[in-house]
């Protein structure tokens, strides 16, 4: 598949849709977390059911291709462990040992890591343009998550650096252009794995779950707790999920694991909308000069990235 200009474009919208819907998950999940919902409790519902909602579709995508599905077995239950279930673990975990902010800002160093793969494994150095960019976004996503200056506990500092390791599975892996299976066949069978781990973690209590069927507060309402049950699992799952993997096909894993920095964005105006909570002054900043640093990252990946050189390094 060709990188072109309007695969380009039309991974850059995917992506960024991709990531609007991920921004849904922290206001979600917030609302339930509120009424008492563990973490657990929270990512194993929106991922179990997640994998039922691609169901349909998925098997649809893949009548006759079941074949493609073996072939691709491993990259599955990869992404499956690592980028679904592990990614879940390992977030939630750092959460609770660190603030929100610190948590993400360490999540978000795997695109380092995609940055460094790509590097290392397939010779592909960043250009100029592309380490100021970066830079530039990393300094940005500082400026709108505002992390505190506190001590921090070790052990969830390496929670989050595992987060950031789940994150650089996901765009390395779902920029596997030569993979056969179709990204909602890739998404679905890999929330499956993923489902199946968490219910066994929550099982030996390695998750603690509990949940409660009370209302929850959202468009400055109470609305019954299905509703961010739905959204958690329909939108920031099931259509986040499939849609990043087609962005990043597009895009390549570089270019999308930094468009994925504005997942923070959208979340910040996703709460500022549902729950009232609006950005400062220093937040917007720093939107802006993520959005920035991102452009220098596409210009930069871009004035290298040629076809057949992207079809080489999504191999691994």
């Amino acid at each position: 598949m060709t990188r072109d200009g309007s695969h380009g474009a039309l991974g850059l919208g995917l992506a960024l849709f991709s990531a609007a819907t991920f921004g849904t998950a922290g206001t979600f999940a917030d609302s339930l977390m509120a009424i008492g919902w563990t973490p657990g409790a929270v990512v194993t519902f929106r991922i179990v059911i997640a994998a039922l909602l691609l169901t349909v579709p998925a098997l649809r995508a893949l009548r006759g291709r079941w074949d493609e599905v073996r072939a691709a077995a491993r990259v599955i239950l990869a992404f499956g462990f690592v980028a679904v279930a592990g990614f879940q673990l390992f977030f939630f975990n750092a959460v609770k040992r660190l603030d929100v902010g610190v948590a993400l800002l360490l999540e978000y160093s795997g695109i380092l890591l995609v940055v460094a793969f790509l590097w290392v494994r397939h010779g592909q150095r960043p250009r100029g343009l592309t380490v100021i960019g970066g830079v530039a976004a990393l300094a940005g996503l500082v400026l709108v998550l505002n992390p505190t200056t506190g001590g921090m506990d070790p052990v969830g500092v390496l929670w989050g650096l595992l987060a950031g390791t789940g994150l650089a599975t996901y765009f390395v892996i779902s920029s596997r252009a030569e993979d056969a299976l179709p990204p909602i066949a890739l998404a679905w069978a890999a929330m499956v794995v993923g489902a199946a781990t968490l219910i066994v973690l929550d099982a030996v209590q390695v998750l603690p779950f509990h949940m409660n069927t009370g209302d929850v507060v959202l468009f400055d309402d109470h609305v019954s707790w299905v509703v961010p049950v739905v959204g958690l699992s329909l939108v920031a799952a099931a259509i986040a999920y499939a849609s990043g993997i087609a962005a990043t096909r597009l895009l390549g894993a570089r270019v999308a694991s930094f468009v994925g920095l504005t997942e923070v964005l959208f979340a910040v105006l996703i709460a500022w909308v549902l729950l009232g909570q609006a950005p400062g002054a220093v937040q917007a900043i720093g939107g802006v000069v993520v959005l920035a640093g991102i452009a220098l990252v596409r210009v930069g990946d871009s004035a290298v990235t040629a076809p057949a050189a992207e079809a080489e390094l999504v191999q691994a």
